[in-house]
């Protein structure tokens, strides 16, 4: 379809780059990291950052849509200088806004002989295109229209005859550098004469961006390679407008694990739902980055924005596909969740929970203080936020019932020694005071490992399935105080004391 050549590029002293989302659903990866890439090209070339809202398909674009997509760039760090929202010298930033001056180019083009009016229907390019895959041919426009007399066009316009508008691609290749593949060359024979208006009036995408980057005197368009095959006519638009064609940079495709087009099938694929599950936007930000692109020498991967800026060059983009690794995005958040100052993994936090029914929508100092030490606690062992609830069952859903029939625990259950350490450690904390110090409850194992010659996992594991339901978790000293505080708080879900739990589970062995 077509060839690419080596070339160096340079770029242009005044950058100016442009995102152009269609607001017809969520803001997706591969879209996002689409607008990271221009604006870390953007701000490491002191350039201009466009945000543009690509809304001509009427029947999709919502207003939530739009709301979001601002909403999700701005969660990410992503903030640009003209667009919707902050104006611009090059108005409107709603293509939606400016259909009429999507008309009179079209009109031009026609005027000046570089476009012309098509009546064929639907039915009859249908039948033409049945045509051309029997005879083994291209599938395209075959340019029934393209000869015709104008002023008889004209005159079958007027007379209410729907037609549509297209141009005329020349009979020449048509090349274009990016900085991605070097020189790109396309057959004209593969570019059919594009529809640049239908017959309703509405312009299609290959024209309208091609005027609106013009107009906003856009230099260098970087976008997904899904967008390769509809540059040769963009290009053909641009010279048949006597505008400057731009540099492009085609972004490689991102892969699921499965190494297939990242799609909803593989899970998460929308900033959104990235931000639900608790990822950082640096985290996030920080990993679309590593996609298709790496830093000059070495193996680093970890980027706080600003070094992004500082190392981003456009010309280390690869052309090859870039597999979306969710665990290696989870890695970078459980690094990033580790660096962030406690108040701030606290606030982020406290959403999940009241979510859960484990906290109120407000709750007083003391519950805020202790909460606090509960997620210090287990922030260390989590990828994202949305998995905090979870970890913190130990503390808030104790089930000695659940814990004596879990699996993972049969052979810790099983074991010979289990019920003397369960027998005394139970004895023991039933005529202990409430609430019990952590410095009491290590004195009180090495009692029972005195007596009973029991040490070790053997004595460890049983103790901690008595209080926790599982044998493995946080340590005694930094838990211990959490059940006995957490037993006095008014919370959504009562949180048992050491005593309660194993008065708990010796009722759930009784009664078992």
């Amino acid at each position: 379809m077509f060839m690419a050549h080596d070339d160096s590029s340079h770029y242009s002293d005044k950058v100016r780059v442009r995102f152009a989302p269609s607001p017809t659903g969520q803001l997706h990866v591969g879209n996002a990291r689409t607008a990271l890439f221009n604006w870390l090209f953007a701000r490491q070339q002191g350039g201009t950052m466009i945000l543009r809202i690509e809304d001509t398909d009427v029947e999709r674009s919502e207003t939530r849509y739009e709301t979001q997509l601002l909403d999700d760039l701005k969660w990410l760090g992503i903030d640009w200088d003209e667009g919707p929202d902050v104006g611009g010298p090059y108005p409107p930033y709603r293509q939606s806004d400016k259909l009429g001056v999507y008309q009179e180019h079209a009109e031009r083009l026609v005027n000046e002989g570089k476009a012309y009016y098509c009546f064929c229907t639907q039915e009859v390019l249908e039948l033409q295109r049945e045509q051309a895959l029997k005879e083994h041919r291209q599938p395209i426009y075959p340019g029934t229209c393209r000869n015709l007399d104008l002023d008889e066009a004209r005159r079958r316009r007027a007379s209410g005859e729907p037609c549509a508008i297209r141009l005329k691609i020349p009979e020449k290749p048509i090349r274009f550098h990016d900085i991605v593949r070097g020189m790109v060359e396309f057959s004209n024979e593969v570019v059919s004469d594009p529809i640049i208006l239908r017959s309703s009036g509405v312009p299609v995408y290959n024209y309208v961006v091609v005027v609106d980057d013009a107009e906003m005197k856009i230099t260098h368009v970087i976008r997904g390679d899904d967008h390769l095959s509809n540059t040769p006519k963009q290009v053909a638009l641009y010279e048949a407008l006597g505008w400057p064609v731009p540099e492009f940079a085609h972004l490689s495709t991102i892969l699921g694990p499965d190494r297939e087009r990242l799609s909803k099938r593989h899970g998460a694929t929308s900033v959104a739902a990235f931000r639900e599950m608790g990822v950082l936007p640096e985290a996030l930000m920080n990993y679309m980055a590593l996609l298709g692109w790496a830093p000059t020498g070495g193996n680093r991967e970890i980027f706080v924005p600003q070094e992004l800026v500082k190392e981003f060059d456009l010309r280390r983009v690869t052309p090859s596909p870039a597999v979306f690794d969710f665990e290696k995005l989870y890695w970078l958040n459980r690094h990033y969740i580790k660096e962030s100052a406690p108040e701030r993994v606290l606030t982020l936090a406290q959403p999940f929970f009241t979510r859960a029914g484990l906290l109120p929508e407000s709750s007083g100092e003391s519950v805020q203080t202790w909460f606090a030490k509960v997620i210090a606690l287990l922030v260390p062992s989590v990828n994202k936020l949305d998995e905090l609830p979870e970890r913190a069952t130990l503390l808030f859903r104790y089930d000695a019932s659940a814990a004596l029939a879990l699996p993972d625990n049969a052979e810790v259950m099983h074991a010979a020694t289990t019920p003397k350490v369960l027998d005394a450690f139970a004895a023991k904390i039933a005529a202990e005071p409430a609430p019990l110090a952590p410095e009491r409850f290590k004195a009180i194992v090495k009692e029972i490992q005195k007596e009973t010659g029991i040490k070790g996992k053997d004595l460890f594991h049983p103790i901690r399935i008595m209080l926790t339901g599982t044998h493995s978790g946080p340590e005694f000293d930094k838990l211990i105080p959490l059940m006995e505080e957490g037993a006095t708080l008014t919370l959504p879900l009562h949180v048992l004391s050491v005593k309660e739990r194993v008065e708990s589970f010796r009722k759930a062995q009784s009664d078992k």
